[in-house]
């Protein structure tokens, strides 16, 4: 496979929960909107518990960078009407594009929702908006924690895209094998839209083993083993997680990626830096 000639770059960031990280993210946003990426995306909460937040960083963020800003969407505990209602702000928004998610299974009394998988949300934004927004879905190249089985798993991302997806973007993970065995499967069952990694910048070990044990990413044995080899030194941490995550991304574009969404929990050095050291986008 050849590198893809220019490809396209996205930055995730979630709605800060204190004014000092308030503050401080138009920095973040402002720096990485001059690498002109194809767009930024905003988290939702778990049932929707940071639905006014996500809308306000949208607005933010598009209004000061005149780059597109996608709110994700969740559908688990929030009722039909609930997201009729934030579609349409979307749309009063100017929104043209929504990452729709199933989103994280509630606890408590909690209720499920209306609408229980990322599938059914897919299909009620196509009946109620058309195609008034550009839609993003996840997938998972090493299998969704949830999942009974890959192959369900599969099935699962075609039917997401079936229903009316337009791009997926990777949960995050350390294995380039795993993101191009889960392209090829699903290339084989007719499904053709761009599947973007997902890329998790490491610049502290016990977050990364905390996030990836919540969602069901994998640290390949040996990349733990030389992250608990630093023990506190995280500079030393930083160097090797640079490393690692600059040829993941270097592998993938050589592989035909269609581009690299950054997980930036809201930083903009560590993609940056990883940005800047990319052979397959120096050589171009």
């Amino acid at each position: 496979m050849s590198v893809v000639s220019s490809p396209e770059l996205s930055f995730e960031f979630f709605p800060p929960r204190t004014e000092a990280g308030r503050e401080r993210l138009p920095s973040v946003y402002q720096r990485l909107a001059e690498r002109h990426p194809h767009f930024f995306s905003v988290t939702f909460g778990a049932g929707g518990t940071t639905r006014e937040h996500t809308l306000g960083a949208v607005r933010d963020i598009a209004a000061r960078t005149r780059i597109a800003t996608a709110p994700h969407l969740s559908c688990i505990a929030s009722d039909c009407d609930d997201i009729r209602a934030m579609l349409a702000r979307y749309r009063d928004s100017g929104v043209e594009r929504i990452v729709a998610l199933r989103g994280d299974m509630p606890s408590g009394s909690m209720g499920v929702g209306e609408l229980r998988y990322a599938r059914d949300l897919v299909s009620f934004i196509r009946e109620e908006s058309g195609d008034d927004f550009a839609i993003t879905v996840a997938a998972y190249p090493e299998c969704h924690p949830q999942a009974p089985s890959f192959e369900r798993d599969i099935d699962h991302f075609v039917d997401k895209v079936r229903a009316g997806a337009d791009m997926a973007i990777t949960q995050y993970f350390f294995n380039a094998d795993a993101y191009f065995h889960f392209v090829e499967r699903v290339r084989a069952r007719g499904v053709e839209v761009p599947i973007v990694p997902g890329i998790m910048p490491i610049t502290h070990y016990a977050k990364l083993a905390r996030f990836s044990e919540m969602c069901g990413a994998e640290i390949p044995r040996w990349m733990r083993r030389q992250l608990e080899s630093f023990g506190d030194d995280s500079d030393s941490i930083r160097a090797f997680g640079h490393e690692v995550v600059t040829d993941l991304c270097d592998r993938l574009l050589a592989g035909g990626a269609p581009g690299l969404h950054f997980y930036t929990l809201n930083q903009a050095e560590p993609s940056l830096e990883i940005i800047d050291s990319l052979s397959s986008l120096s050589a171009n």
